[in-house]
């Protein structure tokens, strides 16, 4: 099982996300996605979250938002359990190169037409309606086969 956080940085109308384009052997390469990654051991989401974002992006988030969990049961190997935040609030410069990929602000009308995973434009008006969930997206390599939400 494989813990970690997912995080949609917010600001005037625009999302940070990041290219995947740099680590070999990357399983979201040439996906866009928000920034994140696995929990280090100790962490809580939050600790993970902040620690994630500031190393891919310069940047340090205030009060992220826990919006959701989302489980990917057998994806690329593994059961993914993912920890999903927005934040809004931030302090730092964003870094020039991210080891991560390619960093840009996305106007957020523009997000699901990037090259994002099938789930995204799935939970993304979760997260802009404010509605809690727990989802599980169940894919077939890079095809998804089908979810299941709850809302809280």
């Amino acid at each position: 099982m494989i813990l970690a956080t997912l995080c949609y940085v917010k600001h005037n109308g625009k999302t940070l996300m990041v290219h995947r384009n740099k680590k070999a052997n990357d399983i979201h390469e040439g996906k866009w996605n928000g920034l994140g990654g696995k929990f280090e051991p100790g962490e809580s989401p939050e600790e993970c979250v902040i620690r994630e974002v500031f190393e891919e992006s310069g940047l340090s988030i205030q009060k992220p938002k826990l919006c959701g969990l989302l489980m990917f049961p057998k994806f690329k190997g593994s059961d993914w359990y993912v920890f999903v935040f927005t934040a809004t609030k931030f302090t730092g410069k964003l870094t020039e190169s991210s080891p991560e990929g390619r960093l840009e602000w996305v106007d957020d009308d523009k997000l699901i037409s990037l090259n994002l995973w099938e789930s995204d434009p799935v939970f993304f008006p979760w997260i802009e309606a404010g509605k809690f969930f727990s989802a599980k997206f169940k894919y077939e390599g890079d095809k998804m086969l089908g979810y299941e939400v709850v809302f809280h």
